[in-house]
């Protein structure tokens, strides 16, 4: 199995919305406070359910440059991809990080978020920031095996979407 991580060019654009944001969702992250830092336990989720966050696919940002898209293939299928820019507070920024669900678990999230956090240093930014909800607890497992830190949460920035919805972002840091 052959594994490439590769900077997006032009001819890739048709390709970014193939990717599915389907997952199951059978645990979540519950918070609490201690010593003055977030901490968090991992608890089972009844009855489990399956979500699908659905993204636009725009390229917005706060930079001059746009975002900096990378895919990763394997065997040459396209497997999954990340989309990193510049944010407002000058941390480089995981605006997406998506793997698509039949090369989930083969390590391609970590692959393409190394890649994204060696991105942010090349551009000698401070740390990279980015920002998930409490029942991906996949991709927050990934983040803190990385390095990265729980830092904050907002329990109100998903009611616009769905007011009933009990979705809590969680914003994770990564400081050089």
């Amino acid at each position: 199995m052959e594994i490439i991580i590769r900077k997006m060019d032009a001819n890739d654009s048709p390709q970014t919305k193939s990717f599915s944001r389907k997952s199951p969702v059978t645990s979540r992250l519950v918070l609490g406070i201690e010593n003055e830092k977030l901490v968090y336990t991992i608890a089972a989720v009844e009855p489990p359910y399956e979500r699908e966050v659905h993204a636009e696919d725009t390229d917005y940002g706060f930079s001059e440059n746009g975002p900096t898209i990378f895919f990763a293939e394997v065997d040459g299928k396209l497997a999954g991809r990340i989309k990193v820019m510049e944010w407002w507070n000058r941390f480089g920024y995981v605006e997406d990080l998506v793997v698509n669900p039949d090369f989930r678990g083969m390590g391609i999230g970590r692959m393409l978020l190394e890649r994204g956090i060696q991105w942010a240093r090349e551009n000698k930014y401070p740390g990279v920031m980015l920002e998930t909800q409490d029942d991906n607890v996949p991709a927050c497992t990934l983040y803190a095996s990385c390095g990265f830190v729980l830092s904050g949460f907002d329990r109100n920035v998903y009611k616009a979407i769905n007011p009933n919805t009990r979705e809590t972002a969680l914003f994770w840091y990564l400081i050089f």
